[in-house]
């Protein structure tokens, strides 16, 4: 961060009092940043507070108020950044980004850069799952910029949900990984990797990995739901070795008894099949890769009981609907820059089951388990796994604990991201 100039903008949200640990943060890991206000913004922070901790003007208008008529000019501000930050990024900011409304000083100036943008939204919780707001985010990911997911908490509505702008201390470290040398600014989402993988140079520095793990529980009444045997351990391995190796990590998880492996992983807990879609759609455009690990049950209750279920009936029988594919789903909206890691548990015809999955779900690999050898699948802490590719390869990966297979996983992965890449450059 030493020397690099941080544009921040920051506009009309509660969240927006912590621009002030922001601007802080930055100038304190040697940053030199200037700051541009909406005018909403004014009413949550003043000023004079950013500019005396930025130790910079702050501007909000396109010309000041003296009656001078100096011009704030937005493109020589755009140029002037190696990295805009906006944040907090309200919803309305967010749609006058993604749609070109240059009608403030701020969306003038993201409009005239060159330079990286990050945005940080913060919202009440309905209003970032809005169609309105997801589509937003998604036209200014199409663009090129990259989102800094809100997190999951209190909000100050009172309502307890995703919409809380990431803290300040996260989003400095989003900064620091994307600046370092490594991580050399190019027009692909994420890092460019290396042609050898080495966990020493940090491969995933700077990518979006979503991944999926443990199993859902598909409701039958209040107190009784359908659910497998997944523990969720080969995904929180995964996901412990990819942040290792410098990913920024989204953990979509069902219910386990399992530590966070880490507390820069983001959470997402979640319960049955259609929570588990519905997340997992709601992060895979900010993803380069992509890893279904999670146990997703086929079928769900179609009528779940509001209230517990009396034992009667000698026989009781329970009417059950398809859930969404989730694999299937995600195959058809794939980028060509995303890479997309499906797992398969198979009992009988593994390779043929495997390998017909891979093809009809777009997926890049699928890792299959089969429950025929001993030591592998669920309730283990150890695995053995045979890889398959599109290109018909197939490698087998011998019984070793989880965490050392994940190891093995993801070099894998790091290779094939690497040559995605490749071939996307050229």
């Amino acid at each position: 961060m030493q020397g690099k100039r941080i544009l921040l903008g920051v506009s009309g949200s509660i969240a927006a009092y912590k621009a002030a640990f922001l601007v802080r943060l930055l100038v304190k890991a040697g940053a030199e940043v200037r700051v541009v206000m909406t005018a909403s913004a004014r009413e949550f922070i003043t000023p004079l507070t950013l500019s005396t901790l930025s130790k910079h003007p702050v501007l909000s208008e396109f010309t000041t108020t003296d009656g001078t008529g100096t011009w704030n000019n937005h493109v020589e501000l755009g140029l002037w950044a190696d990295v805009v930050l906006i944040a907090p990024a309200s919803a309305r900011t967010l749609a006058r980004c993604a749609h070109g409304l240059a009608d403030d000083l701020l969306s003038a100036v993201y409009l005239s850069a060159r330079c990286p943008v990050f945005f940080a939204p913060a919202m009440d919780l309905d209003m970032y799952q809005h169609p309105a707001t997801t589509e937003n985010l998604r036209r200014l990911t199409s663009f090129g910029n990259r989102i800094i997911e809100a997190e999951s908490g209190e909000l100050a509505s009172g309502l307890v949900g995703q919409g809380r702008m990431a803290e300040p201390e996260r989003m400095v470290r989003v900064l620091e990984i994307f600046l370092t040398p490594e991580n050399t600014p190019n027009p692909l989402k994420g890092a460019f990797l290396s042609e050898n993988f080495s966990r020493e140079n940090a491969p995933f520095r700077g990518l979006g990995v979503l991944i999926t793990a443990g199993p859902t529980q598909e409701a039958i009444d209040p107190v009784r739901f359908i659910s497998n045997q997944s523990t969720g351990k080969m995904g929180y391995a995964l996901a412990a070795e990819l942040q290792a190796v410098g990913a920024h990590v989204t953990l979509v998880s069902g219910p386990v008894a399992l530590p966070l492996p880490h507390p820069d992983i983001r959470l997402v807990q979640v319960r049955s099949a259609q929570q588990m879609f519905e997340a997992a759609q709601a992060h895979f455009t900010n993803a380069d890769v992509v890893i279904l690990s999670a146990a997703v049950a086929d079928y769900t209750p179609t009528h779940p009981a509001d209230r517990k279920i009396k034992k009667k009936e000698a026989v009781f029988t329970i009417e059950l609907s398809k859930t969404v594919d989730i694999a299937a789903t995600l195959g058809q909206q794939k980028r060509p820059d995303q890479v997309l890691v499906g797992f398969a548990l198979e009992t009988d015809n593994e390779l043929e089951n495997a390998r017909a999955k891979l093809n009809s779900k777009n997926l890049d690999l699928i890792v299959l388990n089969s429950l025929q050898d001993p030591g592998a699948g669920f309730g283990h802490d150890t695995n053995q796994v045979t890889v398959l590719d599109r290109n018909g390869g197939v490698q087998k990966i011998p019984l070793q604990s989880k965490q050392e297979l994940a190891k093995d996983l993801v070099e894998i992965i790091a290779k094939l991201v690497s040559s995605t890449r490749v071939v996307l450059k050229s």
